[in-house]
This record gives C-alpha cells, sequence and structure tokens, in this order.
C-alpha cells in the first residue's frame, strides 16, 4: 500500500481535484483495508474562493489547510456529518479538495455504510471521524491514505461545485469534477468540457 506522494498534492486544488479521480481512497480496518476508487472531488481554490473555509483567514479550523500538502482536512457540516478533504499546496497557499464521491472495489473489506455517494456518505462508508483531521494521507503507516490511480481511466466532466450558492459568482465557477463512467456520483449534471 504505497500512497500517493506529498509532491502529488503540492499544487493548487484545481490541479489536484481532477487528478484524484480514479485515486483510491483506503482506510486500515480490524479486518483488512476498506477502498474505493475516488469518482467525484471539489475544489476549493484558496482565500479568494468565497465558497472556500479559508475566505476567512487562518482560524483554528482552518490551521491545517495552512499547513503542510497532503494532510486530511476533516470537518462538520451542520453539526452532523464529518467531510473529507485533502490539503493541498503550493506551500502554505491554503487550499483543499473535497472527496464527494467513491465507488466500491471488489478487493475491499466491508464498507462500513451501504453507500459512498456524496461526501457525509463517504465519511460514513470509509468510518471518517474527526480525528482524522490533520492525518497525514502520504504515510503508509496512516489509517487513512489515497493510492495511486487505478484502472478505467477516468472520463473527466467538470461542473458548478454543489451546495455553495451563498458564495456569489463563485457558486458558478466549474470546480466539480467527475468520472462521466461511473454511476456512483453524487448527482449528475451537463458536464463543461475540463
Amino acid at each position: 500500500m504505497n500512497p500517493l506522494p506529498r509532491s502529488f498534492y503540492d499544487r493548487n486544488a484545481v490541479k489536484v481535484a481532477p487528478a484524484l479521480l480514479g485515486c483510491v481512497l483506503a482506510r486500515r480496518v480490524r479486518a483488512g483495508w476498506l477502498l474505493g476508487r475516488i469518482v467525484e472531488s471539489e475544489a476549493y481554490v484558496g482565500e479568494h474562493d468565497l465558497a472556500c473555509h479559508a475566505r476567512a483567514g487562518r482560524t483554528a479550523r482552518t490551521e491545517v489547510m495552512y499547513g503542510e500538502p497532503g494532510h486530511a482536512y476533516v470537518y462538520l457540516i451542520y453539526g452532523i456529518h464529518q467531510m473529507l478533504n485533502c490539503v493541498c499546496g503550493p506551500g502554505s497557499d491554503a487550499n483543499a479538495v473535497l472527496i464527494r464521491a467513491v465507488e466500491p472495489l471488489p478487493d475491499s473489506a466491508s464498507w462500513l455504510h451501504a453507500t459512498a455517494r456524496g461526501p457525509g456518505n463517504v465519511c460514513k462508508a470509509f468510518g471518517v471521524q474527526m480525528r482524522h483531521n490533520r492525518g497525514d494521507l502520504c504515510s503508509e503507516s496512516s489509517e487513512l491514505i489515497i493510492l495511486p490511480r487505478r484502472p478505467p481511466k477516468p472520463r473527466v466532466a467538470r461542473g458548478p461545485r454543489i451546495g455553495v450558492d451563498y458564495a456569489g459568482d463563485w457558486a458558478q465557477e466549474p470546480l466539480r469534477f467527475w468520472d462521466q463512467r461511473s454511476v456512483h456520483i453524487s448527482r449528475k449534471v451537463t458536464p463543461r468540457a475540463p
């Protein structure tokens, strides 16, 4: 289980988000590994992005986004659902990719939830909790890692992000990416060319 290297994340989220499609989210459990192919992601590109948590600057919640790329940023939405993000770079330029949907792989241990369509369900299926916040996604010894892309090669589409209407013009930015070959994405929309 060799995770993606830190250099993979050391660029803006708008580059990392489509590159994560086809990569494998892996969670270590007693029965082995929970595995799933990432099929949908959203980029949050920095303090100037009004949908990004970094828009408020450096806070206790967003501190991890200003740190080393390749760490998990996990937060609660509506006080109920965990959301899993990958911290990106370069350097301390706070941006991240939200993992929105994952499809099952045949060699996986049994998921903890029936589906991983939608970011809350991703965390339920993989047992991602607040204790995983700041976890190193690039360390072989971590409980939660992301492995390199598995075939088939994704057919990448892009469109507006979901649930960020409060962000003004940023709500329409085409920063959501998905694999058109997958039936496991959270919501279908008319794609734009990547």
